[in-house]
């Protein structure tokens, strides 16, 4: 089964499935995902606090994983 990020997704399993991810966390302000707390948050949650839309992470996110 393939590894699909949603709104509801950690942050952490994100990282620990592709870290190269984090090139697209960094590039809209996620500057904190190495500390333990980031790493525990959802995605909606993430963009919550960093004023992102949701939708376009996981879109992006997803579209970087499935390569």
């Amino acid at each position: 089964m393939a590894f699909e990020v949603t709104k509801d997704t950690i942050i952490g399993d994100i990282m620990d499935h592709d870290d190269t991810t984090a090139d697209i966390f960094m590039s809209i302000g996620m500057h904190c995902l190495f500390c333990p707390a980031s790493r525990g948050e959802t995605v909606a949650e993430a963009c919550m606090v960093h004023g992102v839309d949701p939708d376009e992470l996981v879109k992006q996110l997803n579209a970087h994983i499935q390569g």
